[in-house]
This record gives structure tokens, sequence and C-alpha cells, in this order.
């Protein structure tokens, strides 16, 4: 049996979890998430816990048992308590604004970089005097979420020899030696 798969997940007070066919739809005070489930996968609610179980031991069977438990656990969790990234920008000239949720990032390019969000996702950006401009990001599905940290993330990748680029908040960039100097 898989360790995470067998774990029952509780659901807290105000959330609810539906399941018809092989949708799951997972209802909460920060909103609502579908999640479509394998037909060799099921999903019992009982109470305030949903048990995730398998039909048989195939290898890929095993393997999704897990992911789906993990999947619901997150929607059950995005759902109530939601999660939240802060990402930071290290580097002289390194800024960033938004304008609703349009992005706007300055990253020592020629042009600056304009990222549409997606409406699940809201976006705060701060900048103090001598401190690193941070974007913090808040929303209820934790793989948009980070799929959108990523992508601002891939625009310019903290760099090992004097840290620039954007990090997440807390983030230990390994450092390497530069050139050493001549004979």
């Amino acid at each position: 049996m898989s360790r995470i798969g067998k774990l029952p997940i509780t659901i807290p007070a105000g959330v609810t979890v539906t399941v018809k066919d092989q949708d799951i739809t997972v209802k909460g005070p920060k909103g609502v998430l579908v999640q479509s489930v394998n037909p060799n996968i099921t999903v019992e609610v009982e109470g305030n816990e949903c048990k995730v179980s398998r039909t048989n031991d195939e290898k890929q069977n095993r393997a999704f048992h897990g992911l789906y438990r993990s999947l619901i656990n997150n929607m059950v969790t995005g759902v109530s308590e939601g999660y939240k990234k802060t990402l930071e920008l290290v580097g002289v000239g390194y800024r960033a604004s938004n304008q609703g949720q349009v992005l706007e990032l300055s990253l020592g390019y020629t042009h600056t970089i304009y990222l549409v969000l997606p409406e699940e996702i809201k976006i705060e950006t701060k900048s103090e005097r001598n401190q690193n401009p941070v974007i913090m990001l808040e929303s209820t599905d934790k793989q948009l979420l980070g799929q959108v940290c990523a992508k601002i993330r891939s625009f310019r990748m903290p760099e090992p020899y004097k840290g620039k680029g954007v990090k997440f908040k807390g983030e230990i960039i390994r450092r390497k030696a530069g050139k050493s100097a001549g004979k």
C-alpha cells in the first residue's frame, strides 16, 4: 500500500468535498477547485474524512494512488487556508510593479517584461528604500501558483557568482568563487 495514499484526508469545518463520477469538487471559504481522477482510483467521503483507494496493484495505479491523495489534500488546504509565495529581486536596478493583474518587471534587459497573471492569483509588489523589491503571490491553487512563480523566476534565474536574479524569499543560493588572480 502507498504510504501517502493510505492516509485519510481530514476535511476542516466550512469545506465540502463532493465526488461525481470521476470529478472531485472541493468548496471552501476561499474558492472552488475541481480535479478529475483516473478511473482506477476511487475516492470516498465519510463524515469529515476523505479516503483514496485503488482497484489493483499495478505499478501505474500505485503511483496514481499517492498522487491523487496529495492533489486532493492540496485542494482542501488551498480552499481553507490558501497558498502564498514571495519572490525577491536581487540586483542593481531590478524593479517590479503591477497594474491589476499585469506584472511589470525590469530585470536588467533592454526592455521591460510584462506578464499577465491568471485571475485566480492575487499579486502585490513592494519596493522599499535599501531593500530588494518583493513580489507576493497568493492563490488557492498550489499547482498554478508554483507554475507562475517558476515563469517569473525563469526571466532571470539566480546566478552563483554574484547571487543576482529572481529568487524565493529565504532561498539560499550556492555561491562559487570567481576567477583566481593571475600570476
